[in-house]
């Protein structure tokens, strides 16, 4: 499969994507790199890993990275309840303590996490690293480890290896600079908000039944929108939204209906700052651009 293959393909799943994206996406899977995708929040990177785990018939396997992040949420730990259970049992039966360790600390006794769980399928599932910039720089070290080797040491137990090599995809938002050694393992692409034709094409796939003048409008609109002083500018996922709201609404036209067009901004503005920013006024210079 060439990229340009790969670009429709994902375009037929209803994600387009631009050449530099393809291209990476491309390089990943023949590569067997990670992909790192940068980019503000709402752009689609969270979606790329979502089609290709779709296109692959795969598993999604998704690590959600917070602040304080650890190996035990991320990785494995051990289940303390059934061990302490198992302990009592063995305690009324005389067991010695060796056998007790023994039976406690074995497969079933395990509660794998993301990473090990990911490479423990007979299939290669797509590893979702989603937010690695909020995780801590420790974190980030420990993931470095893990996606050079694909393998877990278990003290307690065995070095488990990967029974497949799963597709990994990591996104971040820029929350905090990443280490030039994660950079240097993956193959990198920066996802920006698309352009006017883009973002047209991907609400058609979406919403194939929507008025092509209405579509028109509302890509206009946010286009307009997203150069307006805001806190949080509206991604994809917000036209999409938005698009669906103003059929519901049975709205044509945004000129239409000023106060149902104001109304309808909650789709767009998530906060009360950026809601004050676009009053309406602004919200029907906006919609006379897009007209």
């Amino acid at each position: 499969m060439t990229w340009t293959d790969l670009k429709s393909d994902l375009a037929a799943t209803g994600y387009v994507a631009s050449d530099d994206l393809a291209m990476a996406l491309h390089l990943s899977l023949e590569l067997g790199r990670p992909l790192l995708l940068e980019g503000a929040a709402g752009v689609g990177k969270t979606q790329v890993a979502k089609t290709l785990a779709e296109l692959k018939d795969t598993r999604l396997i998704r690590l959600q990275c917070y602040e304080g992040l650890d190996a035990a949420a991320a990785i494995y730990e051990w289940n303390y309840q059934r061990q302490l259970l198992s302990i009592r049992a063995a305690a009324n039966e005389d067991a010695s303590s060796e056998e007790i360790e023994e039976r406690i600390f074995s497969d079933k006794f395990l509660l794998r996490r993301p990473l090990l769980e990911a490479i423990q399928q007979e299939t290669a599932p797509v590893l979702l690293i989603d937010e690695i910039d909020r995780a801590d720089e420790e974190f980030e070290a420990y993931l470095l480890e893990v996606l050079s080797d694909f393998q877990i040491s278990i003290p307690e137990l065995r070095t488990i290896e990967a029974t497949t090599r799963p597709h990994v995809v990591l996104t971040a938002n820029g929350a905090r600079d990443l280490s030039d050694a994660l950079r240097r393992r993956c193959i990198y692409s920066f996802v920006d908000y698309p352009d006017r034709t883009a973002e047209l094409a991907i609400l058609n796939k979406r919403n194939p039944g929507i008025e092509a003048r209405l579509a028109g409008q509302i890509v206009g609109f946010v286009q307009a929108l997203r150069k307006e002083d805001l806190e949080k500018k509206p991604g994809v996922a917000e036209t999409l939204d938005w698009a669906a709201a103003l059929s519901g609404l049975g709205i044509n036209d945004l000129a239409e209906d000023p106060v149902a067009l104001q109304a309808s901004l909650v789709c767009l503005l998530k906060t009360q700052a950026d809601r004050a920013a676009i009053p309406a006024e602004v919200a029907q210079r906006l919609a006379g651009k897009a007209a």
